[in-house]
């Protein structure tokens, strides 16, 4: 389907359409998660570890000890 001039909103509710229904409570089971503080905390503390861990992750020798996997 063409998204052409719809905003993200409007493309979701266009996906819902196809759907099937027994997918449906898990669909809403996960949107409550995106919107539920402990998910916002857990996202918080994700984002941080990676920006920490980055700089020892990021360097010629990490790129050589993973580069044959």
């Amino acid at each position: 389907m063409g998204y052409v001039g719809m905003n993200k909103k409007q493309q979701l509710i266009s996906e819902l359409d196809d759907v099937p229904e027994a997918y449906m409570g898990e669909l809403l089971d996960f949107i409550h998660l995106l919107k539920s503080e402990r998910f916002k905390d857990v996202m918080a503390v994700t984002t941080a570890s990676e920006t920490a861990l980055s700089k020892a992750w990021l360097t010629p020798e990490e790129d050589e000890a993973w580069r044959d996997l």
